[in-house]
């Protein structure tokens, strides 16, 4: 299984939103969304994924957005929680136990919670609150402490994606990640990241000087690696984002006919078409499409759908 960890921002939710929709997210992904506020748009993706009757983990107790700390404005959260595929998530942190107790009011039990357990801090709590009942997953990070003390459902979660300051600092391309080909011979079952976004949370954004497109591909060994395809001139100031756009979706287009069609995802198909008709989509989409060919492109691997 694959647990892709999205923050609810407007774009990752429509990313979602269109794979639900389109049936393009296999039956082995399961979206974990720590939403950062509610918004129509986090309505409309949580019922796309309730009619769909697919899977989505939903975080309760958010670290980060406008929910942080009002936990009157987290109840429509709970509400969700009657719907069979909607899983009641949470993160290991000081509130564990109140988060617990909110559960058990419900009549939700221990072992149908997903939740992250990132800070070894919160070891004791993770094996006090799950004595009895082991979660129904648990996202662990590579840290052998917190490996030793999950012993049941758990998935390897880390951030692949290596941010960097600048968009024109970004490699061609670099290695992304092993854990879909050795997560079960390393005990887990399943494994997670943070897609091409990474676990850095910005809530305002900005205009880049140079624009990139992350493309994540399987390479010969079917390791995953990842494609940095950025614009090249004129990166010294914050105009001209549509020809830059276009610099950079002609280098993803001349990759794409250089034997990678077998990787084409709805997503990348949409790239292909701004390029052949020298349109711009804007940023947010952007970044909506590439979580989407990524996210696609998992679900078709672990479904044995992908073929060279």
């Amino acid at each position: 299984m694959y647990f892709p960890y999205l923050r609810g921002r407007q774009y990752e939710l429509l990313a979602l939103k269109e794979l639900a929709t389109g049936n393009l997210l296999g039956k082995s992904v399961i979206p974990v969304i720590e939403p950062v506020k509610i918004t129509s748009t986090f309505g409309v993706t949580i019922n796309t994924f309730i009619d769909a009757q697919l899977p989505v983990a939903l975080i309760l107790n958010p670290a980060l957005g406008d929910l942080v700390g009002k936990p009157n404005a987290s109840a429509p959260l709970y509400d969700l929680l009657k719907e069979q595929n909607v899983i009641p998530s949470m993160l290991m942190g000081r509130d564990a136990e109140d988060m617990i107790a909110s559960l058990d009011l419900k009549a939700i039990s221990t072992d149908m919670v997903l939740t992250l357990l990132a800070d070894s801090d919160f070891i004791d709590s993770y094996k006090d609150i799950f004595a009895d009942n082991s979660p129904k997953f648990t996202l662990c990070p590579e840290k052998s402490q917190i490996r030793r003390a999950v012993t049941k459902n758990k998935v390897l979660f880390e951030d692949k994606f290596n941010k960097k300051n600048r968009n024109a600092d970004y490699p061609s391309n670099e290695a992304f990640s092993e854990d879909h080909l050795f997560f079960q011979e390393e005990g887990f079952i399943g494994f997670g990241d943070y897609s091409i976004i990474g676990d850095n949370y910005d809530e305002g954004g900005f205009l880049p000087w140079a624009v990139a497109i992350h493309i994540v591909y399987f390479d010969k060994d079917n390791k995953l690696r990842i494609g940095h395809f950025i614009s090249d001139s004129i990166n010294d100031d914050y105009g001209a984002i549509a020809e830059k756009f276009y610099e950079a979706v002609t280098k993803l287009t001349a990759w794409y006919n250089d034997g990678n069609q077998w990787q084409q995802t709805y997503a990348l198909s949409k790239f292909l078409d701004h390029h052949a008709n020298g349109s711009y989509p804007g940023l947010p989409t952007i970044k909506k499409l590439s979580i989407m060919h990524h996210l696609e492109l998992m679900g078709r691997f672990l479904d044995g759908g992908l073929c060279r």
